[in-house]
C-alpha cells in the first residue's frame, strides 16, 4: 500500500480488515519482531490509538494476520494439490512446495500461523483455522502412505521440518546464489517429500 490513505475510509468497520491487510505485508517485510500495532497504524495514516478500537493488544491483532495466513496457506495447498493430478505421492509432495512458496512470499509460516506468542490467547478462529491446515495435511501424508496414522504423523513432521527449513535459511540470506529461487526452493522441498516417502516403504 502506497501513500497515505485517507482517514474516512476505514469508517464503519473498515478498519479492522485494512489492519489486518497491513498487518500482514508488513510481517512480510519485517519479520515476527518487528510486528508492532504502532507500526501498524503509521502504515495506514491513522492513529496509533485507532487499531485498539478493534483489537486489545498486538498479539491480538497478530492472531488475525495469522488466521488470514492459516486460511491463505490452506487455500494455496488446495491449489497445488489438484494440480498436482490424482497420484497420492505427488499430491503431498506438493503440499510442500506451496508451503515453501507461500511462507517466502507471504512471510507467515508457521512461526507465525503457531506462534508461542498466541497460544495463551486461545483465539478460536486461529484455533480452527491451524486445526483445519493440519488436519488437510496429515490426510495427504495418510493418503501417501496408505492410511497408517502414525507414520503419517512422522511423515508430515518431517516435511514440515524440511519445507520451513528452506524458508529459514532463505529469509537468512543462506541461499544466496542467483539460481536459489523460491520455486526452486519449492522444487527441492518437494523432491525432499518424496525422498521422505521412499524411506517409509516396506
Amino acid at each position: 500500500m502506497t501513500g497515505t490513505p485517507r482517514r474516512d475510509r476505514y469508517h464503519h468497520g473498515d478498519l479492522r480488515t485494512a489492519l489486518v491487510d497491513t498487518g500482514f505485508d508488513l510481517l512480510a517485510e519485517s519479520g515476527l519482531a518487528e510486528f508492532s500495532v504502532a507500526r501498524v497504524a503509521r502504515r495506514l495514516g491513522v492513529s496509533t490509538a485507532a487499531p485498539y478500537r478493534h483489537f486489545p493488544d498486538r498479539d491480538h491483532l497478530l492472531a488475525a494476520v495469522a488466521t488470514r495466513a492459516a486460511t491463505e496457506l490452506a487455500a494455496e495447498v488446495e491449489r497445488a494439490v489438484d494440480a498436482a493430478g490424482s497420484d497420492p505421492v505427488d499430491r503431498f509432495a506438493a503440499s510442500g512446495g506451496a508451503y515453501v512458496r507461500f511462507a517466502a512470499t507471504r512471510g507467515a509460516g508457521f512461526a507465525v500461523i503457531f506462534a508461542v506468542d498466541l497460544r495463551d490467547l486461545r483465539d478460536e478462529a486461529l484455533s480452527a483455522a491451524g486445526r483445519h491446515l493440519m488436519d488437510r495435511l496429515l490426510d495427504l501424508a495418510r493418503e501417501a502412505i496408505g492410511g497408517d496414522t502414525e507414520r503419517a504423523l512422522w511423515l508430515l513432521e518431517q516435511q514440515v521440518a524440511l519445507a520451513h527449513g528452506y524458508v529459514a535459511l532463505l529469509s537468512d540470506g543462506f541461499f544466496a546464489r542467483p539460481h536459489h529461487t523460491i520455486d526452486h526452493l519449492a522444487v527441492q522441498a518437494e523432491r525432499a517429500a518424496r525422498t521422505l516417502i521412499r524411506g517409509l516403504e516396506p
